[in-house]
């Protein structure tokens, strides 16, 4: 079974709709508790949890992403959800195993920053997935687009 450390983004619990979805389709999921007020603890959390659980794919949202961003994944492959990495954090490149899925229409995180992230971290063109009606990528394309990047870089 594929293990996924999940880390949500701001405003965001273990167990929202993202990280259920993957429990339903048979992914072994470890989402802990970022805090919104606190970015250095979350940052502590994901670095515990990662180091506890070794997971086969860390998938960052959004806040979350950032803090993905900010850990020593060594080989383990990332997925980035709308990374906010411009507006947490330091980091500003992601290693070669890296997706990035974002809706072409985000109000939130602007598409752009993703387009930056990939550049400065030399990925592939189409290592920056366009997918999603929102920020949220609740959506079915969104939810298809997030299980192949993780089956993708699984398989490796």
């Amino acid at each position: 079974m594929t293990k996924i450390l999940y880390l949500h983004g701001f405003g965001a619990r273990p167990g929202g709709f993202k990280p259920t979805f993957l429990q339903q389709r048979g992914y072994e999921v470890v989402n802990p508790l970022l805090p919104d007020d606190d970015f250095d603890q979350s940052l502590q959390n994901a670095r515990e949890a990662f180091a506890a659980s070794h997971p086969d794919v860390v998938v960052g949202s959004s806040r979350g992403g950032a803090v993905a961003l900010g850990l020593e994944l060594g080989d383990t492959p990332l997925v980035l959800i709308a990374p906010a990495w411009k507006r947490w954090g330091t980091a500003a490149r992601v290693g070669p195993r890296t997706i990035i899925l974002h809706a072409p229409a985000d109000d939130l995180i602007p598409v752009g920053d993703s387009r930056e992230l990939a550049a400065n971290s030399g990925l592939a063109p189409d290592a920056l997935v366009l997918v999603g009606r929102d920020h949220f990528m609740g959506d079915d394309q969104a939810l298809a687009a997030l299980v192949a990047a993780i089956e993708s870089l699984r398989r490796g």
